[in-house]
């Protein structure tokens, strides 16, 4: 079995009194899709966040292809080669495909003293990456905001892999998505995954976990409730553990059934 890529170890966050993070360790290879469940409120936007440099953990340890990190923001970890897709996504709905893409790493060319962007080289990468991607763009300089939710996170996905990302994380990317889109993008984590990038894939959705996972970790409420790997977990089990586990069952039993 191939060593982390990523390794986290007992990270705790406190912000004052309140513990978000109480001793939480989580790994991710490469190739893999590891995906992290919990409800809402179970610290995995907290535990994502200290991941990607966005909070420094209160204790506990980073480790990155076997080196140690102290990450002071995101751009640590986007120089160590981690990419967070959020649920916002961080696009500009009026500006282009183009210009989404590659916002902030534009390619430039000369032109007498001057540097301007390169846009044929721009829109030509654009539409090859987005191709590769399953998604026919009508031109590059299509509006963000005309593609649908799907296709826009497949932008952000396509970014962050041509960008050099080793490790992708993907805070709840279906969670607003309907049937076909989540098809869609589902296909496209299998595609990273097959790249050799690790995938941290955050959900509340036990179906879209199962179909792309190769471990599962529970959180809930700070902690850790136990790692599984494909096929060795029910969606049952891994939904129970969500809801509650032996709580809910009491609970069901307590009312005939009726939960």
């Amino acid at each position: 079995m191939s060593a982390p890529l990523i390794e986290m170890k007992d990270i705790e966050k406190h912000f004052g009194a309140v513990i978000a993070l109480g001793g939480v360790s989580f790994d991710v290879r490469a190739g893999e899709v590891h995906c992290l469940l919990g409800d809402n409120g179970a610290g995995k936007s907290t535990f994502i966040k200290t991941m990607s440099g966005v909070h420094k953990p209160s204790k506990g340890t980073i480790m990155f292809e076997g080196v140690k990190m102290n990450f002071n923001s995101p751009r640590d970890s986007m120089n160590a080669g981690i990419a967070t897709v959020y649920q916002d996504l961080a696009m500009i709905p009026l500006m282009s495909v183009t210009r989404n893409f590659w916002m902030g790493n534009e390619p430039t060319k000369k032109f007498g003293p001057f540097s301007v962007m390169d846009f044929k080289k721009a829109n030509d990468i654009t539409m090859t990456e987005m191709k590769k991607m399953g998604i026919n763009l009508r031109e590059p300089n299509q509006a963000v905001g005309t593609l649908s939710g799907g296709e826009r996170q497949t932008v952000a996905i396509a970014r962050a892999v041509y960008f050099g990302a080793k490790l992708l994380i993907l805070d709840e990317p279906t969670s607003a998505l309907g049937v076909r889109q989540t098809a869609n993008v589902l296909a496209n984590v299998d595609k990273v995954r097959r790249q050799g990038i690790g995938v941290v894939f955050i959900t509340h959705n036990v179906r879209h976990a199962m179909a792309v996972g190769d471990r599962f970790t529970v959180l809930n409420r700070g902690k850790t409730l136990g790692t599984a790997v494909r096929g060795q977990v029910t969606p049952e089990e891994l939904q129970n553990l969500m809801a509650g586990g032996e709580e809910l069952a009491t609970l069901e039993g307590s009312l005939g059934g009726t939960v």
